[in-house]
């Protein structure tokens, strides 16, 4: 059994642009990037920086009614994000929580097809039925986006299960947010995986609030990698702001359940740079919280760490995010481009096969007719 282990906690980014660059040039100096590829680290940089236009764009849509429901953003998520798509081949699985659009982008969808499902148009990636909360596409291997918090722990367990009956080499990756590691599923799926040595690395990413309330007054355990000594079961924590150090410790994992079949508990510690959802003011947050994801802000830490490492220049980076932008604008044009579904295929996708006398009555139908 692999021992439980930690890494050193994420170091908390106070200062102003200065103290990052100054960072940046130590990271440098201690060949950080050697052996990195300069062209898979501009790609990093492209795609965490696309996700941020895009979160920005889908904020700009629900403000303008063009998204409904719920809408839950990767602000401040992106280095996680990329880190953790990096690690999975095509082949493998991902089960998330309702904050997904930017897994959606960084597992191989387009994100036309992804804006498109946020605004309710047959061209999503759920034909318009799921909206922001219930991304779905099996040919990317991104098994659902679930609204009820923790519903994917069960089903992502059941996903490894089926992998491991059939002899199968894939992974399955199940993230979810801190708030889930206190329900009973997360406990019961653990134990379940780590019993049967199912190939799942379950990730929990540790944004330190929940919704409103902070991990140290919700958990009696707050390092939550911790959670998984309960069932012998491996877990660390790795800063979340870090994509390189995410790639490599998820890398490290999925691989280790590919060849052994044994679970894993990987803890991200990031920050959330907005409320809970697009609608939450996040009046709960102090100033001095706020200031401090914002120092935190991975796309722009990492924008000044290539800089400084010259692997970017300003008017690379500049290209990069303009590109991103247009890339951006691009999804939001598809989506305004596409139609909306037709009324009477409201009932298409209820159930997988047909099932005898089921309802599609609509909300201003009669329940009885009579002649």
């Amino acid at each position: 059994m692999a021992q439980t282990a930690t890494r050193s906690k994420p170091s908390t980014r106070t200062g102003a642009a200065k103290t990052r660059r100054s960072t940046s040039a130590r990271a440098a100096e201690r060949g950080r990037f050697s052996g990195e590829s300069p062209e898979l680290l501009r790609d990093y940089f492209h795609e965490m920086t696309l996700i941020r236009r895009f979160e920005e764009r889908a904020a700009q849509g629900y403000t303008q009614a063009k998204i409904g429901g719920y809408c839950h953003l990767n602000l401040g998520e992106e280095a996680t994000v990329v880190g953790l798509m990096r690690s999975l081949r095509k082949t493998d699985l991902l089960f998330t929580n309702y904050r997904e659009h930017g897994y959606a982008i960084a597992k191989g969808i387009e994100p036309g097809r992804v804006m498109a499902e946020l605004y309710g148009r047959t061209t999503g990636t759920s034909k318009g039925w799921g909206g922001s909360m219930h991304m779905f596409d099996v040919e990317a291997g991104l098994l659902g986006g679930y609204g009820i918090v923790g519903g994917q722990i069960p089903l992502a367990t059941g996903a490894a299960l089926a992998i491991d009956y059939r002899s199968g080499d894939q992974v399955v990756m199940c993230q979810m947010g801190d708030g889930t590691t206190n329900i009973g599923a997360f406990h019961e799926a653990l134990n379940i995986a780590a019993l049967w040595n199912l190939p799942v690395v379950f990730v929990v990413i540790n944004n330190q609030l929940g919704m409103g309330t902070t991990v140290e007054k919700s958990s009696a355990e707050s390092e939550l990698y911790k959670r998984a000594s309960a069932y012998r079961m491996h877990g660390e924590r790795v800063d979340g702001n870090d994509v390189l150090a995410v790639r490599d410790a998820a890398s490290r994992l999925v691989e280790q359940a590919r060849e052994t079949g044994r679970p894993a508990l990987l803890e991200l510690v990031s920050e959330r740079l907005k409320g809970h959802s697009v609608v939450d003011p996040g009046k709960y947050r102090s100033e001095e919280s706020i200031e401090k994801a914002k120092q935190a802000d991975p796309v722009a830490a990492f924008r000044a760490e290539l800089i400084q490492a010259g692997i970017l220049d300003e008017d690379s980076a500049a290209e990069i995010e303009t590109k991103a932008q247009a890339e951006a604008d691009a999804a939001v044009a598809f989506a305004d481009d596409s139609p909306h579904p037709e009324v009477e295929t409201l009932f298409d996708y209820t159930y997988a096969t047909p099932v005898a006398n089921d309802s599609r009555r609509l909300p201003a139908d009669p329940l009885f007719v009579t002649n």
